[in-house]
């Protein structure tokens, strides 16, 4: 039997194992296992799924408890890995938790969905401490360091310890958990530390397993809060209760506070229902939440959930030298989102000094400051909602030396320069002579600048000659040249003597006359001569003479000595040159040859001519000019298309100009380019080709098969490749060819989209083999062929009626809605269908059928009453037949009551009686509605709703009033449209009371006029708008008097008088010096008056301003 046929691990702790959900596939080839774990260490879970059967890629969920997604808590606790194996095509998924707490204690669930196909497995986790002698049930909840009056220490396992140990008695305290049974919740706590027991969650779950708590009756909810609710970030969730009382008052608490209204917090009562709705929720928002009605609680946890974090640019890879810095970038969907770095499989150390990792908003960085070869390897980013992964190559350097140093001939007190250049500016080196490292002093001087190193000793002497030699440090390199020390003797020499050039054949003449120069150096040629008298000297390229002292190409002439010089060499300046000195006594000339050589051009034509799934082959052209030297070989480098990063290919040179790039990723657009190395060094880049993208053609469909067959056609159904990759799918290309042939005919001219096609005009009895192929853009994939070939020949199929579940009973409708019904059913060659209604043959035009291949479809596009009766769906094929009957009633609203009438009136009651009404609405009558009216308002309220009986008796009528009835009925549509109404009315009688209210005496409020503020005496400017007030109290109220002067302002327009409330007051529009005076205001009402006065000065503005 294979794993996937295994039945599931055996229950842990005398647990039943977890049973799958009804009517679940089983995909598990390995189930994660229950396990105990210890305290601190790491445990590790695993599941796999065997996906050669699946039609998608399945998805798994690892969750605690029914709702908790532990997706969202992936992290340096939490950590979730997938694999896939491609030959075996097996799914493994892993779930670690590093160093396990006691809260990792509980029930997990891991849960596997492909499509329409799931699967679900339960586990547990308990949690010891480190344990060193074995402990009865109560010693692993007690404390480790207890003291002695905490429980009986029993040191006896420890002595005798040369004999087998034998298992200890367990001694369990039955009065112990005899009172955690009988014990209230509360109390628990008080009993864990009296016993001294820590892990009391663990402990509770044994004593839940020992007895079973019966429900609470609650006198206050209906129905309380779920235990738990799972929510998105950002998402709305509701809390909902349903209460006793429809009056009662409701309080939200939050982890113990209460939460008040707001545009976050939303309260809602409907009826007895109570919610809470939590709009945009955070992080914050994941507590514990409780619903108080008076002394009663009901309890909840919201768990939020954060949305996964994806991945939205990936790792790129490296191809380094060691010691260069290496940074790997990836950029997330979430800012601030944790990441995790892996190297080989092992988490990175965030305090390594090796590493540094950097975080720039949505942009993570994992630094490496100097590569070595130990780092070379796979390097991967996980976040809780996908991965990512970059591969490091790191070569060891590799230095070339571009320009070796040169044999020097000097004489005395000249200049000696040793120069050479290598490829990498980073590069120190130290310089020696015969073995010994030389020395920097005022004659001597060693410089370093880029890729040159220099060694230059002035005023040459006899001692200085030698052997010298540069060691680049760190490498097992070395270049040498030889100083040689040019004596000048002093001979008795005739003074007619012929001219004679002593020219230098030693140093970097690589062959007699021919002198070769990098591009860019300086080329000093110090040619010796010798004559008397002292000879003419002429230089020339060609048949041109070189006769410039001054510039770029230039003479210098010395004694015995003459100088060609060229500054910063070209290609243009290769040629043969000639020097030629003449005197009185003779002539001598000597030809050079000076080659040029430099990098060469950058190669042409870079492209690529085809591609795989992650590879391509690349072609070029060698450059134009290989820079006077041989081609070595070419360096290649790719980048993706929008990245600024080019990647090394090879560090070696490579001698072809066609080159295969692997290991590139699928649906990527890259972009290359070539640079061409000869023995000088490296050309510029070439240009960049032309964007390409390694794509491949997809796998082939999959579950190829017939799902139907004539005399001339045959309909094949398959599924879509399972990997498709990033050149997408055009379409499917469906080819046939007859049984024992070789030539395969194309069903179809263009791609079909579906999934499914029928090849027609196919011989009849002829044994066809069909395939399937898909294409897109790389091209045709691997057929998917059917195994055996299908023999073109209908097959007889029974007649059959699928009747649908809701049309085996009654089905009904209301007046003027719309029917259409769906029957399927099957049978072949196409049955002949006919409906009946009520026996006879439905020749009704209101009603419209429609018949396929598969099914016949019933509609009617306004219903009427007349549509119902029983109708018969009848299929014929040839002498078989079958039959479906199915009962239509369309329905509407009842006609009203009869003969509705007061039967009878006693005390503040009426007895009402009715008769059904005429038209039921052609379904059951369920109930009435009855409403009152007073005759006097003829408001009607409804006092009676779904009363089933045709009678029924008005209560609590208002004494004195005379009151009328109607009455609605109801039926499965609604209530009538209108009502019955009673055909007399019920008039309660007065009874003779009266009523006596109490002695009410009214308080007397009269009171004379009375001044509560007075008026103020005024300095005024004049011309500006004055006011002066006062208040005054009276009772009735009193009648205002103004004087000025003692003469009264009632017929003076300039002076403005208001009451407001009691308050007075008196405005002065524009006063003039002669507004002046005494003001009096005089209140006067029967029981008095009152009086209050005051001055005003008028001042003019020029006064003031003197002031």
């Amino acid at each position: 039997m294979s794993d996937a046929e295994q039945a599931p691990p055996p229950a842990v702790n005398g647990e039943a194992a977890p049973e799958e959900v009804a009517g679940l596939a089983g995909l598990f080839l390995e189930y994660p296992k229950s396990t105990v774990a210890t305290a601190g260490k790491d445990v590790t879970f695993i599941a796999k799924v065997d996906s050669s059967l699946l039609t998608r890629k399945p998805t798994i969920k690892w969750l605690k408890g029914k709702w908790m997604d532990l997706g969202s808590k992936a992290g340096k606790h939490m950590q979730f890995k997938e694999t896939y194996d491609r030959n075996t095509k097996i799914y493994t998924w892993e779930m670690k938790i590093i160093k396990v707490v006691p809260g990792d204690a509980g029930g997990y669930r891991c849960e596997v969905v492909s499509k329409d196909t799931c699967d679900s497995f339960a586990f547990e986790i308990s949690v010891e401490a480190v344990q060193t002698e074995e402990q009865d049930v109560l010693s692993a909840f007690r404390k480790t360091d207890a003291g002695e009056d905490e429980g009986d220490l029993d040191f006896s396992a420890l002595l005798k310890a040369t004999k087998k140990k034998k298992k200890p008695v367990e001694e369990i305290q039955v009065d112990v958990w005899d009172i955690l049974k009988n014990a209230q919740p509360h109390e628990y706590e008080k009993i864990a530390f009296e016993y001294g027991i820590t892990d009391l969650r663990g402990l509770l779950k044994r004593l839940k397993k020992m007895k079973t708590v019966e429900p609470k009756h609650s006198d206050a909810f209906l129905r309380k809060l779920e235990s738990a609710y799972t929510v998105d970030k950002g998402k709305r969730i509701v809390l909902s209760v349903e209460v006793v009382d429809p009056n009662a008052q409701v309080k939200w608490l939050k982890n113990g506070q209460e939460i008040k209204p707001s545009a976050k917090y939303i309260f809602e009562q409907d009826g007895n229902v109570r919610t809470l709705t939590i709009n945009k929720c955070n992080l914050a928002d994941d507590a514990a939440y409780e619903c108080v009605v008076d002394t009663e609680k009901c309890f909840t946890e919201v768990f939020v959930k954060e949305p996964p974090v994806t991945i939205t640019k990936l790792l790129d890879d490296y191809h380094v030298v060691v010691g260069e810095r290496v940074e790997f970038e990836v950029e997330v969907s979430v800012e601030g989102a944790h990441v995790n770095w892996q190297f080989e499989g092992k988490d990175l150390a965030r305090d390594s000094s090796k590493y540094r990792f950097k975080k720039d908003g949505l942009k993570h960085m994992l630094i490496i400051q100097e590569a070595a070869l130990e780092d070379i390897g796979m390097y991967w980013c996980f976040t809780n909602g996908g991965q990512t992964k970059g591969e490091l190559q790191v070569e060891e350097k590799e230095l070339e030396v571009l320009q070796s140093i040169a044999d020097l001939t000097v004489k005395a007190e000249d200049m000696a320069v040793f120069k050479c250049e290598v490829s990498d500016e980073k590069v120190t080196g130290k310089w020696f002579k015969d073995g010994v490292e030389v020395v920097a002093s005022d004659r001597i001087k060693m410089t370093h600048t880029g890729r040159m190193h220099r060694l230059m000793i002035e005023s040459v002497k006899p001692e200085d000659a030698g052997d010298y030699t540069f060691v680049p440090n760190g490498y097992a390199l070395s270049l040498s040249a030889k100083l040689n020390f040019l004596e000048i003797k002093i001979d008795y020499v005739p003074r007619q003597d012929p001219p004679k050039i002593h020219l230098d054949t030693t140093g970097n003449m690589v062959s007699q006359n021919t002198i070769i120069v990098v591009a860019g150096n300086k080329l000093r040629l110090d040619v010796e001569i010798s004559g008397e008298p002292a000879p003419t000297v002429v230089w020339s390229k060609g048949d041109m003479p070189i006769t410039t002292t001054e510039g770029r190409i230039r003479t210098e002439a010395r004694k015995d000595l003459s100088c060609f010089v060229i500054e910063g060499t070209e290609r243009e300046d290769e040629g043969n040159y000639s020097i030629t000195v003449t005197n009185p006594a003779g002539e001598d000339k000597a030809n050079l040859f000076v080659k040029i050589v430099d990098v060469p051009d950058c190669p042409e034509n870079v492209k690529c001519t085809s591609v795989g799934e992650d590879c391509a082959n690349i072609i070029w052209d060698p450059p134009k000019y290989d820079g006077g030297a041989p081609i070595k070989g070419y360096l290649m480098e790719r980048k993706k298309k929008g990245s600024q990063r080019w990647t090394k290919l090879n560090f070696d040179v490579y001698e072809s100009t066609t080159y295969e790039a692997k290991r590139m990723i699928e649906g990527v657009l890259y972009e290359m380019r070539v640079f061409a190395v000869n023995g000088i060094g490296m050309s510029p880049p070439s240009l960049t080709s032309k964007p390409f993208m390694p794509i491949a053609p997809t796998s082939e469909p999959i579950g190829l098969k017939v799902h139907d067959v004539t005399d001339t056609t045959c309909c094949l159904k398959w599924m879509a490749p399972e990997k498709i990759g990033a050149g997408g799918l055009d379409g499917y290309i469906i080819e046939y060819c007859k049984e024992g042939g070789t030539e395969w005919v194309v069903a179809n001219e263009e791609p079909v989209d579906r999934q499914s096609y029928t090849v027609r005009n196919l011989p009849v009895g002829e044994k066809i083999n069909f395939r399937v192929v898909a294409v897109n853009i790389a091209g045709r994939s691997p057929p998917a062929s059917l195994a055996q070939p299908v023999t073109i020949r209908e097959i007889m199929e029974l007649p059959k009626i699928r009747l649908p579940r809701y049309l085996r009973q009654k089905y009904i409708r209301k007046v003027g809605d719309k029917i259409n019904l769906t029957i399927p059913f099957q049978g072949k060659p196409r049955p002949n269908v006919q409906w009946f209604k009520d026996g006879k043959e439905l020749a009704d035009t209101s009603v419209s059928v429609r018949n396929s291949n598969v099914d016949s479809i019933l509609f009617i596009r306004s219903a009427e009453r007349s549509h119902s009766g029983l109708y018969e769906l009848v299929l014929h094929i040839e002498n078989m037949e079958a039959r479906a009957n199915l009962e239509i009633r369309i329905v509407e609203t009842p006609g009203p009551p009869l003969d509705v009438k007061v039967t009878d009136v006693w005390g503040f009651n009426a007895a009402l009686e009715w008769k059904p009404p005429k038209d039921d609405g052609n379904t059951e009558i369920t109930g009435y509605t009855i409403q009152k009216a007073d005759k006097k308002t003829k408001e009607w309220f409804t006092i009676y709703e779904h009363n089933r009986r045709p009678n029924c008796t008005a209560s609590d009528l208002i004494m004195g009033n005379e009151y009328m009835f109607r009455v609605y009925s109801e039926n499965l549509v609604g209530k009538s449209e209108e009502p019955g109404l009673s055909k007399n009315t019920a008039v309660i009688p007065k009874i003779g009371l009266q009523y006596n209210p109490p002695p009410f005496k009214e308080k007397d409020m009269s009171c004379p006029p009375k001044f509560t503020q007075p008026l103020i005496d005024r300095s005024v400017v004049a011309g500006y708008t004055a006011a002066i007030s006062c208040a005054v109290s009276g009772f009735p109220r009193p009648k205002i008097q103004w004087f000025r002067n003692k003469l009264p302002l009632d017929e003076n327009p300039r002076f403005l008088m208001q009451n407001n409330q009691g308050v007075l007051t008196l405005n002065i529009r524009k006063p003039s010096h002669h507004d002046g005076g005494k003001f009096t205001c005089k209140a006067v009402n029967p029981l008095g008056q009152d009086v209050a006065e005051c001055n005003v000065l008028i001042r003019a503005l020029k006064d003031d301003k003197d002031e």
